[in-house]
């Protein structure tokens, strides 16, 4: 069954429509297109979303493309770059539901659609819904799959090296990912455990001392992994694993001493890390291991000192099968507005460091003239006394 049919392309002037302006949507050598698509088997409710949201995010995406829907069938009037590019996303969009990709989720549509289009824009040979699509995981019928090509490098770098670090801001999946890779791992038999690890860091906060047992002080630390691993798998299962050891969740104070073998370690919160602390953890690793390190080096929470992750980013940046993937605010998968977040934060932080630059600059520059003016200051002349000076204490 074809994805979709489409109408006769033609290159020529539309006729008037009092819902087109031919001059605002015409290209610079006035080549405009009409294509109607009919799409089969899907229903539109699927593929637009609620209020057809999915036409307003196409249309953001290609400024000269007008698209209009009436019942199946889909028409694209402007620009002709512009529709052939509108067309071929269309055609990949709906390859995505077909394979239970929901477009309709709250502002999983517009990432859909912006994600596609960079990746046709890059490559028109390469298909976003077969590159989007790979599953990792499929837990209570949920897929947990990489949403953008950051998070697909991201994913394919965990397959093909030892050490992964996975650097970039909240909502970008650093953490869930590596989980999702490791639940994977555990269950192809690639590894015998998971240990799953993160510093036991207060969140700019001193929450005294905590009552309980051990387990009952540092699990408000490691309750975000708890709760992602009970999303990747049966909840039942999971207690019974813990208590199996074969998979652990602990503080990374507990892995001094340890050699990992046959395991796949994910460290989150990386930056809260010292750099000793960063050495020991790299250096648990063992035969047949595999390392995710994962962090936001714009959230530290250390009291005072460097960032261990940070600092390996110098470290270790050269060296064969430890690969750096640096994740963006495009990445982001979480509400819209957080993306939006990260870049005002980044932007502040950008104008903060140039201002600082631009102080210790002139502080520099003014002390150097002081120093100058020092070194070329001629010493003052000190006359004997005369006989006529008066001579205090004689």
């Amino acid at each position: 069954m074809p994805i979709c049919s489409a109408g006769t392309f033609r290159k020529a002037p539309l006729a008037n429509n009092s819902q087109y302006n031919g001059d605002a949507l015409r290209s610079d050598d006035g080549a405009v297109d009409h294509v109607e698509l009919r799409v089969d088997g899907v229903a539109m409710v699927r593929l637009l979303g609620p209020q057809d949201r999915l036409l307003k995010t196409i249309e953001r995406q290609y400024p000269r493309v007008e698209v209009l829907v009436r019942g199946n069938e889909i028409t694209l009037d402007g620009d002709a770059d512009q529709v052939h590019a509108a067309v071929r996303l269309v055609e990949e969009l709906v390859t995505m539901v077909r394979a239970d990709q929901e477009l309709g989720q709250h502002d999983v549509n517009e990432l859909s659609v912006t994600e596609s289009a960079k990746i046709l824009a890059a490559d028109p040979k390469v298909s976003p819904a077969e590159l989007l699509s790979q599953a990792i995981l499929t837990s209570r019928g949920k897929s947990i799959r990489p949403k953008t090509l950051g998070q697909k490098s991201y994913v394919d770098a965990i397959d093909d090296n030892t050490i992964v670090f996975g650097i970039g801001p909240a909502g970008t999946g650093k953490t869930y990912l590596a989980m999702a890779k490791a639940v994977q791992s555990l269950q192809r038999k690639e590894v015998s455990r998971i240990i799953l690890t993160r510093p036991a860091v207060e969140a700019g906060e001193r929450l005294g001392y905590l009552p309980g047992t051990l387990t009952d002080k540092i699990d408000p630390y490691l309750r975000p992994l708890y709760d992602a691993l009970n999303e990747m798998m049966d909840p039942e299962i999971v207690p019974k694993l813990l208590a199996a050891g074969t998979i652990e969740v602990a503080p990374l104070a507990y892995m001094r001493g340890r050699t990992l073998n046959d395991s796949f370690i994910v460290l989150d919160e990386a930056q809260n890390t010292t750099p000793e602390q960063m050495k020991m953890f790299l250096t648990r690793l063992g035969f047949g291991s595999k390392m995710v390190v994962t962090g936001d080096v714009t959230q530290v929470d250390l009291p005072a000192g460097a960032s261990g992750l940070q600092l390996v980013t110098r470290v270790l940046d050269e060296i064969d099968e430890i690969h750096f993937v640096r994740l963006t605010s495009e990445d982001v998968v979480r509400h819209s507005l957080v993306g939006r977040i990260v870049d005002a934060y980044t932007k502040y932080d950008a104008e903060r460091q140039a201002q600082r630059f631009e102080r210790l600059n002139d502080r520099e520059q003014a002390d150097g003239v002081n120093r100058a003016g020092r070194r070329g200051r001629q010493p003052q002349d000190h006359q004997a006394p005369g006989p006529q000076t008066k001579r205090w204490g004689r």
